[in-house]
């Protein structure tokens, strides 16, 4: 199995701070595509992502993270990935998924079909899209509500890397800041992969709200992945 980075081998640390006040006023938000956010929408939002939180795992030691990988468990720490401001949110998530590299790395790239595996994203479109980048534009859907955002993607075929931030100059909903990175490794028996996937998000919800929901995301999409390309063929 290959070395684990940083984020995998790190206790969790507690990152849920109380921040805000739940009696804060919120704004009306229209996206680009003329769906108007609602204080109600901002309270189904809330309410979805703490039943999430409560699920989210966390990481111990670093034979135990190998024990636990081994297993087929999905393992998540509060390792953030490079670049991400001081008050952003996320985590890392670490799985070994019975695929190979290639398999793994064409379902990453297909960015049309990312609302297969990726929680509450109901549609993505490629709006722009050459050798070195992509720009997409996703519709995150909760309960009757919807809002849309734009990521520039930067796929690496050689390293299997895929790196993305929120394009500039584009509208993106609630949220301030996304960023994140997939990477795919082989195992040592080469039968299967090592998928590292990693988040960092602040929206324009408060810290309350949202603290813990995005590494319960983290593995509902790890997990969703993994019955994606481990299904029969």
């Amino acid at each position: 199995m290959p070395r684990l980075g940083c984020g995998a081998q790190r206790t969790s640390r507690t990152r849920r701070r109380i921040e805000g006040n739940l009696h804060m006023r919120v704004k009306d938000v229209a996206d680009d595509g003329g769906v108007v956010i609602r204080e109600t929408a901002m309270v189904v939002l809330a309410v979805s992502l703490l039943a999430a939180a409560s699920a989210a795992p966390t990481a111990g030691t670093s034979e135990e993270v190998r024990r636990r990988l081994a297993a087929g468990e999905v393992v998540v720490t509060d390792e953030l990935p490079p670049g991400a401001s001081t008050t952003a949110h996320g985590g890392t998530a670490v799985a070994i998924l019975r695929a190979s590299p290639e398999q793994v790395w064409r379902v990453i790239v297909d960015y049309r079909g990312h609302p297969r595996y990726y929680p509450r994203v109901t549609a993505a479109d490629v709006v722009e899209m050459d050798e070195q980048r992509a720009i997409v534009h996703y519709r995150v859907t909760v309960g009757p509500f919807s809002f849309r955002f734009y990521m520039e993607k930067y796929p690496d075929p050689l390293r299997r890397r895929v790196e993305w931030h929120l394009a500039e100059g584009r509208s993106h909903g609630l949220f301030r800041e996304n960023s994140g990175y997939w990477q795919i490794n082989p195992t040592d028996d080469g039968d299967a992969s090592l998928v590292t996937y990693a988040i960092a998000v602040r929206t324009m919800l408060p810290a309350f709200v949202t603290a813990g929901g995005e590494s319960a995301s983290l593995t509902e999409t790890m997990i969703a992945l993994r019955k994606l390309v481990e299904a029969p063929r």
